[in-house]
């Protein structure tokens, strides 16, 4: 499966964003997909997760309550709705599809090529 991130861009702090990431193929619907992002000189986090058919989604602690991952499987697509964003979410932020819901990159099989994402103070 081919992924494809989007919707990055410059807000200011408190602003929102909304992050898509469309699949190809007829077989989105089998992966669990989740959302990373990684700040220069930093290692890649996890920052949402969403099972295959969208009933069951994981957060990381720093965006809890202000992040929400959800999918359409009908359009191949996953989102990453971004509230009252803060200067330290500034990073490049990767779509990912696996097998199984997890919060490590190891685990997903195909990655998109990132959408950069800059929160000014």
């Amino acid at each position: 499966v081919q992924l494809q991130a989007s919707g990055g861009g410059l807000v200011q702090a408190g602003g929102s964003l909304r992050l898509s990431c469309a699949a190809s193929g007829r077989t989105f619907s089998s992966y669990a997909m989740g959302w990373f992002r990684q700040a220069p000189g930093k290692e890649r986090e996890f920052v949402a997760a969403i099972n295959r058919s969208g009933s069951n989604t994981y957060y990381a602690d720093s965006v809890k309550g202000r992040f929400t991952i959800s999918r359409d499987n009908a359009k191949n697509t996953v989102y990453l709705q971004m509230n009252s964003l803060k200067p330290e979410d500034t990073a490049v932020y990767y779509c990912a599809a696996g097998g199984i819901v997890a919060e490590r990159p190891g685990p997903y099989d195909y990655w998109g090529q990132g959408t950069l994402v800059t929160v000014s103070s």
